[in-house]
């Protein structure tokens, strides 16, 4: 059985296209690490089939894909409207109500209740993904705004609505949020992603809730607002990993924006730590073509070469029409930058106050990477409980492979989001000298080292205590 094993991992929406297990396990050979359930569509009866799909993979095949359970948040809609859409004028004026009604050119339903109070006059409204776009004129606080149209065009049933200019008040977690965090997390999830994160709040009260629920998801916060950018250092350091979700983020944001906010976010998560993914339109001509645009492609390439842990497709895997032939494709990209173009150990000036409590552990690790480098080292090989080792040497991007062993099951398929690792099982912690030449002979049956070749092993000692890595070695395979 042959894996791909690309440093930058493959991130692959969920749906019709992709859900069958013969599909899965075939995109998954060819590159896909992480599986995201997206909860704007699809029932739970669809979400929980294909969840069983993952998990029996993962366990007929001995492989470690992990899920990224991505809840809607409080996306804001119009509601219908009558057949054939309504044509909005430029310079027009149209009302904007939270009264539930069929919109026509003198009314339109929006499903956000404190609309009213929480605009300003002059504030932007965009309708369709920017397609469309209102000012604001007067609002009576109460239940309607009156809106000029700017941009017009054909507004038809349940298009999104983005407010770039607005403190919406709706709370990140909405109700639909909750029931369905409840089953992601019921299903021991690896990952959540939360939706127009605002503030460190919005991710504090997630993860009070999966800690109420006495469980180990992880958060990552999707970037997609202009307070998010405002809030950006204290949200990494508040979450587990970050989304740069370009598609609500480009149309609140200007788009000539978008390009350097995506290298600053991905910078900052490195320094930090912190799993990064880089998401939307990607390949989105392959939902219908089997051959990517040239734009595309470089795209894909520019995200490896910022450093993301992570590179994720949307409709181009869960409805597109080549959901097998789109991973090889981004597979292709990936392996071809990483082997010909990547500076894999560019060091990074800390954009963060270092932590005293993982003071020492920090300098390990880098150290570890400092040696690996100037030993021509194959592989960096750690044990790890918490997973903490894992994040920080993949933070330095080191030339060397990744190879993580822990005793946690629940960290096994986490790191498959994290840039470079490969994780193993490995729970007999008898002695630090034992398990160093356990874990070294494991990766020499499997054929990841060679005799003769240079390891970096990291551990805590006394192992058998699982505290913090304090030790660092060099070995040369026997």
């Amino acid at each position: 059985m042959k894996l791909s094993y690309n440093r930058t991992k493959i991130v692959a929406t969920m749906g019709p296209a992709s859900t069958n297990k013969d599909v899965l396990w075939s995109m998954i050979k060819a590159g896909v690490n992480v599986c995201r359930l997206n909860f704007s569509h699809g029932k739970p009866e669809d979400h929980q089939k294909t969840i069983d799909t993952i998990r029996e993979i993962n366990e007929q095949y001995k492989v470690n894909v992990g899920i990224l359970a991505d809840l809607q948040g409080p996306k804001i809609r119009i509601g219908l409207v009558k057949d054939g859409g309504i044509h909005l004028i430029n310079g027009k004026c149209i009302n904007i109500t939270t009264h539930e009604c069929i919109g026509d050119d003198n009314n339109i339903y929006i499903t956000y209740d404190t609309f009213p109070q929480d605009v300003q006059a002059d504030e932007v409204i965009l309708l369709d993904d920017g397609k469309i776009q209102m000012r604001v004129i007067e609002t009576n606080r109460i239940d309607t705004v009156v809106c000029e149209v700017v941009h017009g065009g054909i507004l038809t049933s349940r298009k999104g609505v983005n407010l770039p200019n607005t403190k919406v008040s709706i709370p990140s977690l909405t109700e639909e949020d909750l029931i369905n965090l409840q089953f992601a997390l019921k299903n021991d999830v690896e990952w959540i992603g939360l939706s127009f994160v605002r503030n460190t709040e919005d991710i504090v009260d997630l993860k009070r809730i999966i800690a109420e629920s006495k469980k180990n998801a992880r958060v990552i916060a999707k970037i997609e607002k202009p307070e998010a950018i405002d809030n950006i250092d204290g949200i990494i350091a508040a979450t587990d990993g970050v989304m740069v979700a370009r598609g609500d983020l480009g149309v609140e944001m200007p788009l000539e924006e978008v390009p350097l906010l995506q290298k600053m976010i991905v910078r900052k998560c490195r320094a930090a730590s912190k799993p990064v993914i880089v998401a939307t339109q990607m390949l989105e001509s392959m939902i219908t073509t089997p051959r990517p645009t040239r734009a595309e492609v470089n795209d894909v390439a520019n995200s490896v070469l910022d450093g993301a842990d992570a590179v994720m497709l949307s409709g181009e895997t869960s409805v597109g029409e080549f959901p097998l032939i789109v991973i090889e494709t981004m597979a292709k990209i990936v392996k071809n930058v990483e082997e010909l173009g990547y500076p894999f150990n560019t060091t990074l000036e800390p954009e963060f106050p270092a932590d005293p409590a993982n003071y020492l552990s920090d300098a390990l690790c880098g150290s570890a990477v400092y040696l690996a480098e100037h030993t021509n080292a194959v592989g960096i090989v750690s044990m790890t409980v918490s997973g903490y080792t894992a994040f920080e040497i993949s933070s330095h991007r080191p030339k060397a492979g990744t190879f993580i062993f822990t005793s946690n099951k629940n960290l096994l398929n986490a790191l498959s989001l994290v840039w470079g690792v490969r994780a193993f099982y490995y729970d007999k912690l008898e002695s630090t000298d034992q398990t160093i030449a356990d874990v070294n002979n494991i990766l020499k049956e499997k054929n990841l080292i060679e005799v003769g070749e240079v390891v970096i092993n990291t551990a805590s000692v006394p192992i058998t205590k699982k505290g913090k890595t304090n030790m660092l070695k060099v070995s040369v395979v026997e």
